[in-house]
């Protein structure tokens, strides 16, 4: 890549990174959220990437991180759902918020999130899908510039062959 793109992506994707991280956390009273945060976040990850290669990038990200990651988003949206079913009867009940009073108050300021627009447990919520949707976007990313190495070492290894 050219010597100007490598001089200006690293920059470009921290702020993507944290425009991204901006659009997570203020998703309950905003337009966006998780998803839209997460792949933002994906996107300046993906074009240092792009950019760099997958060795040479400033932001990598090894099997074990992403195995992580992927485990505290799913596990925790799952964990909040089960929260709402265990203590309200309803699957992802928004204990924060408790809008039907049928959540003891002990509970309620647990999970209330200190805004004023008392969202409840949507912020998490938005977190954890953030998580999980910047693993996938970046690991897809990250599987296809493994492929596009590979297969560029396999045709010099044919080119060699062929010329002995």
């Amino acid at each position: 890549m050219n010597t100007i793109l490598k001089l200006f992506a690293f920059p470009v994707s921290f702020i993507m990174i944290c425009l991204g991280v901006l659009t997570i956390l203020g998703g309950h009273i905003t337009p966006g959220g998780g998803f839209q945060g997460g792949a933002m976040i994906a996107g300046g990850v993906i074009l240092c990437i792009i950019v760099y290669g997958i060795g040479e990038s400033p932001i990598k990200f090894t099997h074990e991180f992403i195995s992580i990651i992927e485990s505290v988003g799913a596990l925790g949206f799952v964990l909040l759902g089960l929260a709402g079913l265990l203590i309200s009867g309803f699957y992802l009940y928004n204990l924060g918020a408790d809008l039907y009073s049928i959540v003891p108050s002990s509970i309620v300021s647990i999970f209330h999130y200190p805004d004023p627009t008392n969202a409840g447990i949507v912020p998490y919520l938005n977190i954890f899908v953030g998580l999980k949707v910047l693993v996938g976007l970046s690991a897809i990313a990250m599987a296809f510039s493994y492929f596009d190495r590979n297969s560029d070492d396999n045709e010099n290894i044919s080119d060699l062959e062929r010329n002995k």
